[in-house]
Parts: structure tokens; C-alpha cells; sequence
């Protein structure tokens, strides 16, 4: 019987911070093994790698030399075993402007939407209307005005966010929603953060394997408050350092490679051998236009 436990690990975890962010892409990946098993995988690598460092990551995998043991990883032991979710994140950001600006979604319905075919207008049409610095700018304010946490940086004030006349147009009337959500955020660390990638695509992926545990690599952001607002009373969730366990270590390979492969797909610069042997672990709820080949 297969285990009914999946164990998870990110890549590209940056909070709120959307944009110009140190990565475009956020990878959240899965994968249901025994430790066992696991750590066969792990032992595998280490002799198809044969580098001297103490902790492989996925960077390892995707230098030239090692494309044998990634195609071994993508085409044997992770076959149906294994699923990723990848976020663009300048779409996922699109998306959350459509739900909170232009249909003012209240809190918490705001969490659970999807980018529509109007986030993805917005999402591509967005910097050659309004001339990519100050587009960019917009979206900085955007993710400023929500933030809750300054250490990636300042806050935006309404008043900051809403001078911005000549952007906004009748978005502007959206501004007493916003408020009232900031208000809330500020009031309640413990709610999910509406801009944050990493919650939803948790719970999907969490849909998606109906798992009776979870283990997942140290996350600061997954909060018990938060966790209960997004999962309810189950499944049961442990957080684990990767370091010592080999499952989450295989998820960390998975969600890497993922999401290097995606960031450089959106570059024009995709591998279409890879793209196409990662393809079949690729959730149906991941945020994006099209297939990371592009």
C-alpha cells in the first residue's frame, strides 16, 4: 500500500516580495516515498554526482555534466510518486490585483481565486500600457500597501498607494476594501497573507494527494494559526530540517530543478527535452500562461 504521507519542500519562497524579487518562479513540490526509499534515491544521486559537497541541492543536478542523473531522477523513482506546483509570480500578483482591486474580493474568498483570463490580459499587457519602470513601480506599492512585515521592506500607506491617480482610474474606488483588508492583516499576524504563493499552493497540493501527514521542510510562514485557517483540523503536519531527512531532501531536487527550469523557459532560454520529462509531475493548479516550454 502506498504511504500515506507526502513530504514537501519550496524553492523561490520569498513572502510577499513579487516583485524584483531574486527569483520568478515559485516551486512547491511533493513527493509520497517511503524514507527508505528516499534515501536509495539520495545515496543514487551521490554516486551519479560524485561531488565532494556535504548537502546536494538541485543546482548540482542542473549543471551539464549531471543531465544523466536528472534524467534518471525525472524518468524512474519519481514516476507517480512526485508532483510540483509552479507559480509565475508576476501572474500570481496579476491575479490578486483583478481579485482585490477590480472585483474587491472580500478576505478570506480573496485567497482560495485563480487568475482569470483578465489577470492574464492585465498580466501581459500591464508594463507596455503604463512603460515597464513605472508598471513596476505600481506593483512594488501594490505589494507594499499589504505587507505586514518590513523586513523586506517599507510599508505603503492607502494615501501613498492611492495618489497614484493616473494608474488606478476607477480602481481608486476599490480604496475603502483595501483599508478594511490592511486593517485586518495589521490587526491579526496570524491570518494568511493574501500576496504569499506558498499557502495556496501548499493546500493544493495538499488536495491533490489527500495525504493523512505531511512533512514539510522548516517553513517560518506556516504558522499553527495559519495552518489551521488553510488546512482545517487535518491532515497532520510536521516540520523537519531537510538536512536529516532524505524525503524532503528528494522534494527539494524536484522543486528546484522545477522552477530553474520554468525561470528559464520565461527567458526564452528553455530546455525542451527537460521541460517535456517534467511535464507529467506538474499540478493542473499551478499559475501560469502555458507550459514552461513556452
Amino acid at each position: 500500500m502506498a504511504p500515506s504521507t507526502i513530504s514537501c519542500d519550496e524553492s523561490g519562497a520569498e513572502g510577499v516580495n513579487l516583485v524584483g524579487a531574486n527569483t520568478a518562479v515559485f516551486a512547491h513540490a511533493a513527493v509520497r516515498l517511503e524514507p527508505a526509499a528516499a534515501a536509495e534515491i539520495v545515496a543514487r544521486l551521490r554516486e551519479l554526482i560524485a561531488s565532494p559537497a556535504l548537502e546536494y541541492k538541485a543546482n548540482h543536478l542542473l549543471r551539464p555534466k549531471n543531465r544523466a542523473a536528472l534524467e534518471w531522477l525525472l524518468t524512474g523513482p519519481l514516476t507517480g510518486a512526485a508532483s510540483v506546483l509552479l507559480v509565475d509570480k508576476s501572474l500570481f500578483l496579476a491575479g490578486k490585483i483583478v481579485d482585490l482591486l477590480v472585483d474587491q474580493t472580500p478576505y478570506p474568498e480573496c485567497l482560495h481565486r485563480r487568475p482569470d483570463a483578465r489577470a492574464i490580459a492585465l498580466h501581459h499587457n500591464g508594463p507596455l500600457r503604463h512603460g515597464t519602470p513605472r508598471w513596476a513601480e505600481f506593483l512594488r506599492s501594490f505589494t507594499g500597501l499589504l505587507r505586514t512585515s518590513h523586513r523586506r521592506g517599507p510599508a505603503i500607506t492607502p494615501a501613498e498607494f492611492f495618489a497614484q491617480t493616473d494608474l488606478l482610474g476607477d480602481l481608486a474606488e476599490a480604496r475603502p476594501h483595501l483599508i478594511t483588508l490592511r486593517d485586518q492583516l495589521l490587526a491579526d499576524p496570524g491570518l494568511i497573507p493574501p500576496l504569499d504563493p506558498l499557502m495556496p499552493a501548499l493546500a493544493d497540493t495538499i488536495a491533490f494527494w489527500r495525504p493523512e501527514n505531511v512533512v514539510h521542510d522548516e517553513q517560518p510562514s506556516l504558522t499553527p494559526p495559519r495552518l489551521a485557517q488553510l488546512l482545517g483540523p487535518a491532515p497532520r503536519l510536521r516540520f523537519v530540517d531537510s538536512k536529516s531527512e532524505p524525503r524532503v531532501q528528494v522534494a527539494d531536487f524536484l522543486a528546484g530543478v522545477a522552477r530553474r527550469l520554468a525561470e528559464d523557459a520565461l527567458h526564452g532560454q528553455g530546455d525542451a527535452e527537460l521541460v517535456t520529462l517534467l511535464a507529467p509531475y506538474v499540478l493542473p493548479a499551478s499559475v501560469r500562461v502555458r507550459d514552461p516550454a513556452g
